[in-house]
């Protein structure tokens, strides 16, 4: 099978569901132009996927902003630095139950199912060039070059998203219902220990998620500090783009080497995470966070084998200072000098961290406010998350709040604690998105229920049109 051949089932197999028929929902009308039922932001993977989720739906008045050019939306040709996926191949995600739409099937159709079973884990790149086929083959409505600046709950339930588009005059666009479908840093911002950021110049150091000049620090010697995977992903990649060493630094005294995500996929964890109890959901993910993903094996292997990669466990940086040219780093073994320092320290999930929702954070629920987890197990990080409900909307700490809330979802990383890793994992992707794409419907059903009640009880249009006359015996 060809491409060609995929883009024609995919269609056929789409016709089969009626997808594409007339929608049923009611159009908005506002003076300042067009009225959306849903706007994404973000057009990568999760946005992708929600988009064909609410078509199927019959919510077809839709549009996905996303702030990079197109074609280059999510990570995976930014800071993705990994040669592969860490999700085993064969799990399912945004095809969202459509065989022809699996990444399976478009790597079949180009290079036959040998191939697949050859393969041991999808390459980064080709799972980029599967979100382009998939865009294009189900005609998703992407304005790229747009970034989100504000939300402004306007009247009549709906939002004025102010815009910058690149090239363009500032703008907005109105829209009933916004859903936050931006990935891992979506909730909140990078995280930079402030001992680096106050003590260093900013040519000096660098976070992973930022776009990395690697042909400068060629022959250079770079500190890292994180012990997750992407530490030793970006490890692997300055490597093999020259970096004469690399040192990687961990402040635990051994590496994890239990994944939980791997117990979660075939235990229901994922798919039935919202029906958990707060105190359970705290738990869940106080445990996840303590043990955080590790280094897949091929990840850590491809990284070693240069000699120029050093790993320093047991090591958390204590102090860091500018010294010479480069950057100075002390740890409870010594201290280490290096050109350049990469901190891949992850991210730190907080409303109040998001300029979009600047209008609104103070409105917004946190883990903090619904539920106090017992002293072992509190985690600050985890309390600063927001409290969603089981389709992803925003809740309010007080009644002021929910008329103004009430139409935001984030299907982003911001939703772990709340929904567990069907946001934030391309393995609970199928089941995230149809909870927040029948959540989103049921608002945009009720908000119009009156007219469409009071329509069903005085529609009068005669179907039965009477038998033909007969004689009456």
């Amino acid at each position: 099978m060809s491409v060609e051949a995929l883009n024609e089932q995919v269609r056929r197999d789409l016709s089969y569901l009626s997808f594409g028929n007339a929608g049923w929902v009611r159009p908005r009308n506002h003076p300042e132009g067009h009225v959306y039922d849903v706007v994404i932001t973000g057009g990568g993977q999760g946005g992708l996927g929600t988009a064909f989720g609410l078509l199927r739906e019959g919510i077809s008045n839709i549009l996905i902003i996303d702030e990079n050019p197109k074609g280059s939306e999510g990570p995976w040709e930014t800071y993705a630095r990994m040669v592969t996926l860490r999700t085993p191949k064969h799990l399912t995600s945004i095809d969202l139950g459509i065989p022809s739409l699996t990444f399976r099937s478009w790597w079949e159709a180009q290079f036959g199912s040998e191939s697949w079973e050859e393969i041991d884990k999808i390459p980064r790149g080709d799972w980029m060039k599967y979100l382009r086929w998939y865009k294009s083959v189900l005609k998703l409505p992407v304005q790229n070059d747009t970034r989100l600046q504000l939300i402004e709950p306007i009247e009549n339930g709906l939002y004025r998203l102010h815009i910058n588009r690149q090239g363009a005059p500032s703008k907005s666009l109105i829209a009933r219902k916004v859903i936050l479908a931006t990935g891992i840093q979506g909730g909140g911002e990078w995280h930079v220990p402030a001992m680096i950021s106050e003590n260093l110049p900013p040519h000096l150091y660098t976070h992973t998620s930022k776009v990395i000049d690697f042909n400068s620090l060629k022959g250079k010697k770079i500190g890292i500090l994180g012990g997750g995977a992407s530490a030793f992903d970006n490890a692997h990649f300055a490597l093999a783009e020259g970096v004469a060493e690399a040192h990687v630094f961990v402040r635990r005294k051994e590496l994890p080497s239990i994944n939980p995500i791997r117990k979660m996929e075939p235990s229901g964890l994922i798919e039935r995470f919202s029906i958990l109890k707060d105190e359970e959901k705290y738990a869940v993910m106080a445990h996840f966070f303590k043990n955080n993903q590790p280094p897949t094996n091929d990840t850590f292997g491809r990284a070693a084998s240069y000699p120029g990669f050093k790993l320093h466990l047991g090591s958390p940086w204590e102090e860091v200072r500018a010294c010479g040219n480069g950057a100075e780093v002390t740890t409870p073994h010594g201290s280490f000098s290096f050109d350049f320092l990469m901190i891949s320290t992850g991210l730190v999930t907080d409303p109040g961290l998001r300029p979009e929702l600047k209008l609104l954070e103070k409105f917004i629920d946190r883990w903090g406010d619904m539920y106090q987890a017992p002293e072992e197990i509190s985690n600050p990080l985890i309390d600063a998350h927001p409290y969603l409900t089981s389709g992803f909307a925003l809740q309010s700490r007080d009644e002021v709040g929910k008329k103004l809330l009430y139409g935001i979802f984030t299907y982003n990383y911001s939703a772990l604690i709340s929904c567990g890793i069907t946001a934030s994992g391309i393995s609970g992707m199928r089941f995230g998105i149809p909870r927040l794409v029948s959540e989103v419907a049921d608002q945009l059903f009720l908000d119009d229920r009156k007219q469409t009640l009071s329509e069903y009880f005085s529609f009068e249009e005669k179907e039965f049109l009477g038998l033909p006359a007969v004689e009456s015996s």
